[in-house]
């Protein structure tokens, strides 16, 4: 099996641990879990290389640290550390076909080899028979788990078939899976031969179809349901392949996928913006000191028996005098209560009840804050360019970010649709082993790049969405997704007006800043601070850039948020906002709902959405209805009145 190249950063997502890729010799592979990422007593392994921080990520995961993937280094200047590590992954699925005879053959995860086919009509083949494809099918559930598609239970309609005669793929005609027919007992040109097996034959039709819910609320599927024939279902084996178990504990209903179908892995990701203990007293040189493995080694021992009460005197009695003789007592304290995240409010863990984030407002308050106080640190800097007279009835407070910091760590995964995780169920996907909290870690990546800042005003905004036109209209939404809700057990999460309104703004302003400052589709991100809770209150929203490149520190953000340019772009992202190339179908038939899960209004391809890597709530929750108004209310939206 021939090895691939793939970006650190998309070992997080969307290849993390669970997830399936293709390797440059066509090879499918599952990315294994994470116990063996890193090489295990092996003296020339420097974790410092690989080790991230940051303290509220660190405390909402419950974790120590993060890990950067490894990558691959070979060695230079005589120095033996951290090289030829590779990310290891098992092939996936393990049933193969052949493109001229059709046999399927079935091969252990740990192949490696080319696996070719052996059938002897293959005799006269030059060398060892022609090289078999991977197929297309696999088995999935809800619980995460993956599994080889049944060919042999399909095809016997049994449990426990007793046939094991010879299975072969036939292309009947037609374009769907009523095409694609499973035979056991024929030859490579269709000819049943009664030496070869018992003669069954099966069409793959409906074996990915979902039926409505059960009274217990589970799934029912035709693969779980029809397989036997005679009612005794077909439940989930629990496989994980991605951990090399075949199979494990678990009785839920199974459907049949693609393997690069987009429902077969749903990373779980948590990102954090990095909040500075004490601005501007831990430089980027201190930080990168903090990372050697002896000095955060030191540290930690330190904080294990001072805690918070640790004396620039214990900090450098336990270093090196070469490496902290040139910063001062408050630095070096500064250094270290920042690494430990001392002296600020802890932010809260994510529990078993708390899914998939439901207190966000805790966790975003204190980064709404920071940024719109004008942090000065090398992690976290913005400036306040002023707000645009012409903007200033709408908009509040407008923010330049130059440098942010961005942690976006893998916490689990789900598959057959993106639906709630808790952090321990999550957490033990990806790995055969859970690890003690004081050496727990997650796979992360770290962003640096820049942004701008954008906050409503809060007195205008309070009076409009107090009117009943507006909640009626974002009440269609709230309805759609409490419809959603009901049907697949989610947590009921409240879809104020002010929160459509602001995604929708974010959409369409990162639609025209690609086009404006030539970013690609995908490099830009929105993150929204958005609360109605008592003493929490936002009406933010950020715009920064997701790519880890050089279009992240161009500082073209930083120079749109001036006031100067921000009008003339939002002139333009408001104008495109008032017709939809659709329209007028775009607006009208978004009444009764469109897009994923029906969740969306006035809002579609052609208008407002956006990559899903670039949008929080993968492109639901959108109206242009509420920004600019309808064909029917064009005094709707909250931007309705703003002439520029």
């Amino acid at each position: 099996m021939s090895t691939g190249n793939i970006r650190r950063a998309q070992l997080v997502t969307p290849f993390g641990v669970g997830a399936m890729s293709v390797l440059v010799d066509g090879t499918s592979v599952v990315t294994a879990g994470l116990d063996h990422w890193f090489p295990k007593g092996d003296p020339t392994f420097a974790p410092e290389d690989f080790i991230v921080h940051d303290w509220r990520l660190e405390a909402r995961l419950r974790v120590k640290e993060f890990r950067l993937p490894p990558d691959y280094r070979t060695p230079s200047g005589g120095d033996p550390r951290n090289t030829q590590l590779t990310v290891p992954v098992l092939r996936f699925p393990g049933w193969s076909f052949c493109m001229f005879c059709k046999r399927l053959r079935h091969k252990p995860l740990s192949f490696q080899d080319v696996v070719r086919c052996d059938d002897p009509v293959h005799a006269g083949w030059k060398g060892k028979g022609p090289r078999m494809s991977q197929v297309p099918f696999v088995v999935i559930c809800t619980a995460g788990h993956l599994d080889d598609f049944p060919f042999r239970k399909w095809v016997h309609r049994s449990l426990v078939p007793t046939c094991q005669g010879v299975l072969r793929l036939f292309s009947v005609g037609g374009g769907g899976l009523e095409g694609q027919v499973v035979r056991c007992g024929y030859d490579a040109h269709g000819k049943r031969d009664e030496r070869l097996g018992c003669g069954a034959a099966r069409s793959l039709q409906g074996i990915t179809t979902v039926r409505a819910k059960g009274r217990d609320g589970e799934e029912r599927t035709v693969l779980t349901e029809d397989l036997t024939g005679s009612g005794e279902p077909y439940c989930c084996t629990g496989a994980q392949p991605w951990l090399h178990q075949a199979e494990g504990m678990c009785d839920r209903p199974v459907r049949g996928a693609l393997r690069a179908a987009g429902n077969v892995y749903f990373p779980k990701v948590e990102s954090s913006i990095y909040l500075p203990q004490q601005e501007g007293m831990v430089t980027a040189a201190m930080r990168d000191l903090l990372r050697r493995a002896d000095v955060g080694t030191a540290l930690s021992v330190i904080h294990t028996f001072a805690g918070a009460h640790a004396t620039a005197a214990q900090i450098r009695s336990a270093l090196p005098a070469e490496l902290v003789e040139a910063y001062s007592d408050d630095e070096l304290i500064a250094a270290y209560r920042d690494l430990h995240g001392i002296g600020a409010e802890t932010p809260p863990a994510i529990d078993d009840s708390d899914t998939d984030g439901q207190r966000e407002d805790l966790w975003r308050y204190p980064e709404y804050n920071k940024i719109r106080e004008t942090p000065d640190d090398d992690a976290l800097r913005a400036t306040d360019p002023g707000v645009d007279l012409d903007l200033a009835s709408h908009i509040g407070r407008v923010r330049s970010v130059n440098v942010l910091v961005e942690t976006r760590a893998l916490r689990g995964f789900t598959r057959g649709r993106d639906s709630e995780l808790t952090l321990t169920v999550g957490k033990a996907m990806l790995r055969r082993k859970s690890l003690p909290s004081d050496k727990d870690w997650l796979p992360a990546y770290v962003v640096k790049g820049e942004g701008m800042y954008l906050e409503l005003d809060a007195a205008k905004l309070v009076r409009w969405e107090a009117r009943g036109d507006v909640q009626d209209r974002a009440g269609l939404i709230a309805d759609s997704y409490a419809r959603v809700v009901a049907e697949r057990g989610w947590r009921a999460r409240e879809l104020t007006p002010r929160f459509i309104m602001l995604h929708t703004l974010a959409h369409t302003l990162i639609n025209e800043l690609i086009f404006t400052c030539g970013y690609s589709s995908a490099s830009l991100r929105e993150r929204l601070y958005v609360s109605q809770k008592a003493g929490r209150e936002m009406a933010g929203l950020l715009i920064y850039t997701a790519a880890g490149d050089s279009e992240g520190t161009m500082g073209g953000l930083v120079r749109m948020a001036r006031t100067e340019r921000l009008r003339p772009v939002f002139a333009a992202a408001l104008s495109d906002a008032h017709w939809c190339s659709t329209d007028p179908v775009c607006m009208d038939t978004g009444k009764a709902g469109q897009g994923p899960d029906s969740c969306n209004l006035a809002a579609c391809h052609g208008c407002a959405l956006l990559p899903e890597t670039s949008c929080e709530e993968f492109n639901r929750f959108l109206d242009r209805g509420l920004l600019i108004g309808t064909f029917q209310n064009p005094s709707l939206g909250y931007f309705s009145n703003l002439a520029l």
